[in-house]
């Protein structure tokens, strides 16, 4: 069989693992041939490929990013882009896919089995908000960088008697934020799921000054103030409708200065979290993601989603994975708050 591989939306430490066990188990045990197609679903598109073989996988484990490349493309709104795709199928004699991406790119995956396209969907998203897996690599390689970039923060924030708000990832869930803040101890933390008072930041903020303490505020980007919206970098969306979000730590920065009278700091740590080397812990995910993955190709069980249960891989539905997002649970969030303040 002849299976072409795929990596879609945002760069993720771990996807060249799960490319690696792919290949590596498939044309060692399984005996299969592989396609690399370019940059997301634009290689399927526009029939952009190359070599991917055991040789075009090696040392590519500990790598972050993805040797395929990315990107947003959705073929579902471009005019006849779905008969473009399954013509460049059969032009570069692919059987089958395996699709590793999040909720943009295994929608898309739904989509084409539901007309007959056959595929294997690998999850993969930082923000660890798809449905149906217990955990997506990425997600631990973020956590990691944004602690250490909150501990270094904590540092200069005592030194300049300074409140610093930590603006992390995180559009529609706080995954990001609630590990990260929890486990830098931070003052608060504020997740899209549960909208903030302004005014209660700022107590929290004094009052951890009132102990001669700098408080840390962990946001993520899409956390909305009580009675306000998300800040937004500007209203144009990328193909899949969403919008560029910006400005919500810097926003409140200024209010935290302006109502308490303290001086306050933002940083945003944006892509950062997204790139280099992953942690242990993901490149065993992807691994494992992969291997069971490319199992589910040769035993032919299509429109199935590899998936993480407690410590098990298991099969799911495709379409599982993004019938609703993986959101932190009000119980999640209210554990958190015995160290806020």
């Amino acid at each position: 069989m002849r299976i072409g591989v795929l990596t879609g939306g945002g760069d993720c430490p771990g996807l060249n693992a799960v490319i690696r066990a792919v290949v590596r188990k498939g044309v060692k045990e399984y005996g299969h041939e592989f396609v690399g197609f370019r940059d997301g679903w634009k290689g399927p598109l526009e029939g952009l490929t190359m070599p991917l073989d055991i040789a075009a996988t090696r040392g590519i484990l500990p790598r972050g990013g993805t040797i395929l490349g990315s990107s947003r493309t959705n073929p579902f709104k471009i005019e006849g882009g779905i008969e473009r795709i399954t013509a460049n199928l059969k032009a570069t004699g692919v059987d089958a896919l395996i699709a590793i991406g999040g909720e943009d790119t295994l929608g898309v995956a739904t989509k084409l089995h539901a007309l007959g396209v056959k595929v294997i969907g690998v999850p993969k998203t930082i923000d660890n908000d798809l449905n149906n897996t217990d955990y997506t690599f990425g997600f631990d390689t973020a956590v990691n960088i944004a602690v250490e970039a909150i501990d270094r923060l904590h540092t200069t924030a005592e030194s300049h008697h300074r409140a610093l708000v930590v603006e992390v990832m995180g559009r529609h869930a706080g995954w990001i934020a609630l590990h990260s803040g929890l486990a830098g101890g931070a003052a608060c933390i504020l997740i899209p799921e549960q909208p903030f008072s302004i005014e209660q930041v700022c107590a929290w903020v004094e009052s951890r000054f009132e102990v001669n303490y700098s408080p840390i505020i962990v946001v993520a980007e899409g956390a909305i103030p009580r009675d306000g919206d998300m800040s937004v970098k500007d209203q144009k969306l990328d193909a899949f409708g969403h919008v560029k979000l910006a400005g919500i730590g810097e926003w409140l920065a200024q209010e935290i200065e302006h109502r308490t009278g303290k001086e306050a700091r933002n940083t945003v740590l944006g892509h950062i979290q997204r790139g280099g080397t992953p942690t242990a812990f993901d490149r065993v995910l992807a691994t494992r993601f992969g291997l069971q993955a490319i199992t589910a190709a040769h035993e032919g069980d299509w429109g199935k989603m590899v998936a993480l249960h407690g410590t098990d891989i298991v099969r799911v539905p495709l379409d599982s994975a993004t019938e609703k997002l993986k959101l932190v649970e009000p119980a999640r969030y209210k554990e958190s708050e015995i160290f806020f303040g």
